[in-house]
């Protein structure tokens, strides 16, 4: 077995991680507890710091699951990355700070045909409650830790509401208020999955011609107001819950990525 493949059956950790320069890299200058609120905090200072970015996957690379090369890609290098990189590294941080968690494996909801459970979120305990953490859903992913035994509950996050359901299956459900409507984001269930367990889903994200990584560039990067998104041709800015749109241009890109998304590789 080669030694990129055993790192996959170890605990999320790097021997590069370090709180100190996970916390330089987000902005975060609070204290390291284990409480909701200081969690809530960390959660956000990287949602609004490390762009959900898919840069690697239209420069026809396979993303990489090495831990440590994670923690080189987003600390050192400042780049963002999607759902497995961003909780990945959320996750480092977790562990470090004593909170256990598990992965699940979600299957996203946004499409007209059922598609295989290719996201990945936590879920982490602390203070006796379970709660849903999640940095990599691109546009209409949740901003905050959710309680997962609060459910059929709307809740607001900044200017976003999100709900937690459940079905009789024992599958939670997430959705978000989009436009007056709920709209389904993505499915799991409490199965806990290991990090190697991830590979086939990573893969199919990074190479297959359905995945919307590799049919589009899709960078994201939230801010207290709203967000800011990036999706093929068409960025698409959220201040306060107002919507604007315009086109930009192939050889505006780069400088786009630049001065909006802090990304200068693509």
């Amino acid at each position: 077995m080669s030694a990129e493949i055993e790192l996959y059956f170890m605990d999320m950790k790097a021997d590069n991680f370090t709180l100190e320069k996970y916390f330089s890299r987000i902005g975060y200058g609070g204290n390291a507890k284990r409480d909701i609120a200081t969690l809530r905090e960390i959660m956000r200072c990287q949602l609004f710091s490390v762009p959900f970015e898919n840069l690697d996957v239209q420069a026809g690379k396979i993303v990489s699951l090495v831990p440590e090369e994670i923690v080189e890609k987003i600390l050192m290098r400042r780049r963002g990355g999607y759902c497995y990189e961003v909780n990945g590294l959320f996750a480092m941080a977790l562990r470090e700070l004593g909170v256990a968690y598990t992965f699940v494996a979600a299957r996203p909801m946004l499409y007209a045909a059922r598609r295989l459970k290719t996201h990945m979120a936590l879920v982490g305990e602390v203070d006796g409650e379970e709660w849903l953490f999640d940095l990599g859903f691109g546009s209409y992913g949740i901003r905050g830790p959710m309680r997962v035994a609060e459910l059929e509950v709307a809740v607001l996050q900044d200017f976003d509401t999100y709900m937690l359901s459940k079905n009789i299956e024992n599958h939670y459900r997430l959705q978000t208020l989009v436009d007056g409507q709920w709209t389904d984001q993505y499915e799991f269930d409490r199965s806990p999955q290991e990090w190697i367990d991830f590979v086939p889903a990573n893969y199919f994200n990074s190479t297959h011609p359905d995945s919307i990584f590799v049919k589009k560039l899709f960078v994201v990067l939230h801010n207290p107001a709203g967000r800011v998104t990036l999706l093929g041709d068409t960025l698409k800015t959220v201040v306060n819950g107002v919507t604007t749109k315009e086109i930009v241009s192939m050889e505006n890109r780069a400088a786009l990525l630049a001065s909006t998304f802090g990304l200068y590789m693509f």
